[in-house]
């Protein structure tokens, strides 16, 4: 079987973990994690970048700094992940379920204003496999009506978004706020773990007191305030130093792993663009954007065809998957709100279909199973 994934091993995690437990230093906010917050402010550019637990934890301390009061409203697509939503929901916000474009599922900016009230707190856009979202025209909507925006880029290490200027930015760098994901999955992993990123200098001091459970830590073993005590709200949002060290070890390794995963991922492109005919679509990434290896969809014509040729590839060795269900479509939304027309998000929930990425993976193992994916549409 052709496992749908499989995490890399650059060879230094056992050296890294092995150094953290000789240190007898085995909690949080130590070398690896300051080794690994370094290296996302140095090589990306951004302002404040904080390692948290996962990328639903990043995203609950956005929502802390952004204030999120019952009522508030954010627009998020619903074609993303049930964490984009939840931590707005727990904290009593309204979802606004926005539409993605219709060749790519990605957030159409199109259909933002539309959506936008008075109550409107936040835009979440999600960069869908690392493809970006179109920032420049989200950014002037955002800043027009004093909204924040919260990049949601679990999938989009190493991506970027050129400009109407040809100017070329970090994704992740763009919004007030980000949130990466080093979940097993992802082109980085640490099995588990996240990253904040802080744009706006406003909330970087109080980022650090929501992060240390609340406390004035920092600012007392720098010797600022004579006593340690609960200021504002917090949580356990730090990884050990264990899981930093894998993961700084997985970051030095990042143009290798991204060169592999790309050799993959354009040889999907290259063999599919051959078959395109038999009845299915490759999606289109925007002029703006790439990809940087993440993901390789194909999209089916209807559900049952998806669910086919999932079953069939599974018989002759291959794991496929298919993706998020809309949200505005699940149990727990439906509980409380009508069911709304998203045709969009509903199409790729419906017909997208991911292939087996990982740098292990071979060109022949993508020709073979491009082959299986021909004879299953010729028949």
């Amino acid at each position: 079987m052709i496992p749908f994934n499989k995490p890399y091993i650059s060879g230094n995690e056992l050296k890294y973990i092995e150094d953290v437990i000789s240190s007898r230093e085995l909690a949080g906010d130590g070398k690896y994690t300051k080794k690994c917050e370094e290296f996302f402010e140095q090589r990306f550019g951004f302002k404040k970048a904080i390692l948290t637990t996962s990328c639903t934890d990043a995203l609950e301390m956005a929502v802390l700094l952004m204030d999120i009061q019952p009522g508030d409203e954010v627009i998020i697509p619903s074609f993303t992940y049930v964490s984009t939503a939840n931590v707005f929901a727990m904290h009593g916000a309204r979802i606004v379920f926005a539409d993605c474009k219709s060749h790519f599922p990605i957030l159409d900016e199109e259909s933002i204003e539309e959506l936008i009230t008075s109550k409107t707190k936040a835009i979440v856009p999600v960069h869908y496999s690392g493809v970006s979202c179109n920032m420049e025209r989200i950014m002037e909507i955002a800043l027009r009506h004093n909204i924040f925006v919260l990049e949601d880029a679990a999938m989009a290490i190493n991506c970027h978004f050129k400009s109407s200027k040809n100017e070329v930015h970090n994704l992740g760098g763009i919004g007030h706020f980000s949130a990466f994901s080093f979940h097993d999955t992802k082109n980085v992993s640490s099995g588990e773990g996240g990253l904040l990123v802080i744009n706006d200098d406003r909330f970087i001091e109080r980022a650090q007191t929501i992060r240390d459970k609340g406390t004035n830590k920092k600012s007392f073993l720098n010797g600022e305030s004579d006593k340690y005590e609960w200021v504002d709200l917090g949580s356990s949002f730090s990884p050990n130093e264990i899981t930093a060290a894998f993961l700084y070890a997985q970051l030095e390794a990042l143009d290798v792993i991204q060169e592999k995963r790309m050799e993959i991922w354009n040889e999907y492109q290259f063999q599919f663009n051959d078959i395109q005919y038999l009845g299915f679509e490759l999606p289109l990434i925007p002029s703006y954007s790439e990809s940087n290896g993440h993901v390789f969809f194909i999209i089916c014509d209807n559900k049952n065809r998806r669910e086919k040729l999932i079953q069939f590839m599974r018989k002759n060795g291959v794991k496929l998957s298919f993706h998020y269900n809309s949200l505005h479509k699940t149990k727990y939304y439906l509980k409380e709100n009508k069911l709304e027309n998203i045709p969009n998000s509903e199409k790729f929930s419906d017909c997208l279909v991911r292939f087996p990425i990982y740098p292990e993976l071979k060109k022949e193992d993508v020709r073979y199973i491009v082959s299986i994916v021909r004879e299953f549409f010729s028949n």
